[in-house]
């Protein structure tokens, strides 16, 4: 049973290192559309989480704040390649589908119902190295939630890893957009957990033998998606058309 078990986890990370499985997740299409949801849920849930970080390295001398910063992205990194390697071990098993799909649904839930002032972060000074744990834990915090909403949408080892490391660095390069998006149409903010309850629906559906194509399924999140910017102007359009 053990040794069955550990077979199967380490052929899970073999395909990390197999250049067939790069290839076939790089000529894909349908792998992309994958990635760049995965990618789009990680900039427009963890936007303010890049901002979260900088405060937290802000104490430090400029050099270091970097230092710090690049240590959070490594650790994030070796976080995603142990979780994926794991979890797409795990998830075959109808039981931890369904705990993840009720973990998914309830942060929707958490994030659509969450009282105004929750996620505040002070920031104390504190030493270089007990900093960079700091980031490294605050950064394994951030990553579980999306580490988990990726299994919703792919099992695919290379997927969810590209996924997985083009959204952190979207998360640290870009955030600054997403926060520029967010702030033009705010109810994205409620729309990625919307998504969040999506991806949560379609692990639990599958989990007992009900499977949504993929064409289907992303066809609903970009509804959603630009569903809510058209909504979000008309809205302010209609505000600004009273206030005239």
């Amino acid at each position: 049973m053990l040794n069955d078990l550990f077979k199967n986890i380490s052929e899970n990370y073999g395909h990390f290192f197999s250049w067939s499985d790069v290839v076939g997740t790089l000529t894909d299409p349908v792998s992309w559309g994958i990635i760049g949801t995965l990618i789009l849920l990680e900039g427009l849930l963890s936007a303010d989480n890049a901002l979260v970080l900088a405060v937290m390295v802000k104490h430090l001398p400029k050099e270091q704040q970097k230092r710090a910063l690049f240590y959070g992205i490594l650790g994030a990194y070796i976080f995603r390649f142990l979780a994926i390697g794991l979890g797409t071990f795990l998830i075959k098993f109808t039981l931890i589908k369904v705990l993840g799909a009720a973990y998914l649904l309830y942060i929707a839930y958490k994030g659509l119902f969450k009282s105004e002032g929750d996620g505040e972060v002070k920031n104390k000074p504190t030493s270089f190295w007990k900093t960079v744990l700091m980031v490294e834990l605050m950064d394994i915090a951030f990553s579980i939630d999306s580490v988990i909403a990726a299994f919703g949408v792919s099992e695919k080892v290379w997927v969810l890893f590209l996924g997985g490391i083009l959204g952190v660095l979207m998360m640290r390069g870009v955030a600054q957009v997403f926060l520029k998006l967010i702030d033009k149409f705010p109810e994205l903010e409620q729309t990625a957990f919307i998504m969040i309850a999506i991806i949560g629906g379609k692990m639990l559906a599958a989990a007992f033998g009900f499977h949504m194509s993929q064409v289907l399924f992303f066809g609903i999140l970009i509804a959603v998606f630009v569903g809510t910017m058209i909504l979000s102007s008309a809205k302010r359009k209609k505000k600004a058309d009273k206030e005239a």
